[in-house]
């Protein structure tokens, strides 16, 4: 259920390795692009790269 300030996105909770959580971290603050930035990004490469699991979706 999406909250009503999250007008096109979906809160989502889960873990991560405690090494790739700091790569993250690192690579957020070095970059300063946001980890749901990021996170979006590596999502969407791995959902093309299993492409299967993609429902006509894309950009």
């Amino acid at each position: 259920m999406a909250l009503p300030h999250l007008k096109t996105r979906s809160r989502l909770t889960t873990s991560l390795r405690t090494d790739l959580a700091a790569a993250l971290d690192r690579m957020s603050a070095n970059s300063r692009i946001s980890k749901t930035r990021l996170l979006d990004e590596a999502v969407e490469d791995l959902l093309k790269k299993h492409s299967e699991w993609l429902d006509g979706e894309s950009k």
